[in-house]
């Protein structure tokens, strides 16, 4: 591990940016309306910034396309990722923080402490590959582990499933299933989904169900396991 910290050679907004154009768009190009959408700001303000970022080496940018992320946005892009996710895990795991607010304060955390630390920070927790949302840790690298997981609206009646990964981000939403217990690693038996709706219901071994509409199905991401519960 290296012990020095390394100097943050953007600005936090133009880490929010670039981070923001991985997270909708990955290696494709992301819209200014996605962007827009996803730091809640006028279009306007993520056009301009768009060009900025082409300027500085970090996009390439065509006006009807979008953004998409040059090789060293990229790295910029994981790089916050990586410090991101470790610090929610950091979070939940060791200060007690619960799994909807742990979004929040690390991205208030990340534009404040090193690369040496974060890798410190990955040292003390293990180094996991995800996070409490079940998210996926870039390593010190940059690789990703494999997605192995799919949808829970596309599962089928009598599917025993675990969760993985929650891909939603709203307080109210994150409460509502930490209260049920509906987070990654939690096994469930698949008892219906409905085609006329999308609602899927589901069930603890042990415990009640629960009916979960379409966009809530379609943000549950999960793996099959075998009859006998394993993976």
């Amino acid at each position: 591990m290296n012990d020095t910290a390394t100097t943050r050679p953007y600005s936090s907004s133009v880490g929010d940016y670039v981070k923001a154009i991985w997270e909708v768009a990955s290696a494709d190009a992301a819209s200014t309306k996605d962007v827009a959408d996803r730091l809640s700001i006028s279009p306007a303000s993520v056009t301009n910034m768009f060009v900025r970022l082409q300027e500085m080496g970090l996009v390439g940018y065509e006006r009807y396309r979008g953004a998409s992320l040059t090789e060293e946005g990229q790295a910029e892009a994981i790089r916050l990722v990586r410090r991101h996710r470790l610090i929610e895990t950091f979070l939940m795991e060791h200060l007690g923080y619960p799994w909807e607010a742990v979004h929040e304060e690390a991205e208030r955390l990340e534009h404040a402490v090193s690369d040496g630390f974060t890798e410190r920070l990955a040292e003390y927790l293990g180094q996991p590959d995800r996070d409490p949302h079940g998210d996926p840790i870039p390593t010190e690298a940059g690789t990703l582990p494999p997605e192995v997981s799919f949808p829970l609206s596309d599962s089928t009646a009598g599917a025993r499933v675990e969760i993985v990964r929650v891909k939603h981000e709203d307080t109210p939403v994150l409460e509502y299933l930490g209260e049920r217990g509906l987070m990654p690693g939690r096994r469930i038996i698949v008892r219906e989904v409905r085609t006329v709706d999308g609602v899927v219901t589901v069930e603890d071994e042990e415990g009640p169900s629960y009916s979960l509409g379409s966009s809530l199905a379609d943000a549950i991401l999960v793996r099959r396991l075998s009859e006998d519960g394993s993976q």
